[in-house]
C-alpha cells in the first residue's frame, strides 16, 4: 500500500531555521575580488579574495568553490595558490601553475568539501606565492571569486 505526504509548510519544532535536509544547501555566500593583487614574494600572502560563512549546524560540510583569473609575469615559471580556512588550515593547493613561452592570465581554480564542525563564523581565503622569480597576479573587477555552500549532513 502506498503512502502519500502532502504538505504546504514545514516548520521546525523550535524554530523555522533549524530545518536541515542532509544534502540540501542550507546556504550560499558569494565574494569578488574587487582589485588586482600582486605578489613578488616566494611567501604565501592573501590575495584579499575571501567570504565568511556562519554554518547553521555543527555537522554541516562547506563547499568551497574559488573561479578566477591569475598567474606569473615571468615565462615558463609557476605560480603557487592555495585555499585556506581561517589563516590556519590549507584546504586546496595548486603548486605547478606554469606559464607558457609568453606570459598571460590563466584560470585559478580549486574546490574543496571542509568538515570545519562549528557553527562560528568562518573565513575562507585565496593565498598566492611566487617560485622566487617574477611576480604572481590575480586578477580583480570580479574577474576571481569564491563561493561557499553550506550543506546539510
Amino acid at each position: 500500500m502506498a503512502s502519500t505526504l502532502t504538505v504546504d509548510n514545514i516548520v521546525g519544532a523550535t524554530s523555522s531555521d533549524k530545518i536541515h535536509i542532509p544534502g540540501h544547501v542550507v546556504q550560499v555566500v558569494f565574494s569578488t575580488l574587487s582589485s588586482n593583487y600582486t605578489n613578488s614574494t616566494g611567501s604565501f600572502t592573501s590575495t584579499g579574495l575571501s567570504a565568511t560563512i556562519t554554518p547553521s549546524s555543527s555537522s554541516s560540510k562547506i563547499y568551497v568553490l574559488l573561479d578566477g583569473e591569475g598567474g606569473q609575469n615571468t615565462s615558463g615559471r609557476s605560480c603557487f595558490y592555495r585555499v585556506m580556512r581561517g589563516g590556519a588550515t590549507q584546504l586546496t593547493i595548486n603548486d605547478n601553475l606554469q606559464t607558457g613561452p609568453t606570459s598571460s592570465a590563466m584560470p585559478l581554480t580549486a574546490t574543496a568539501l571542509d568538515s570545519p564542525s562549528t557553527t562560528s563564523a568562518i573565513t575562507y581565503t585565496l593565498e598566492m606565492r611566487t617560485d622566487g622569480v617574477g611576480t604572481v597576479s590575480a586578477a580583480g573587477s570580479q574577474r576571481s571569486r569564491i563561493t561557499l555552500m553550506e550543506i546539510a549532513q
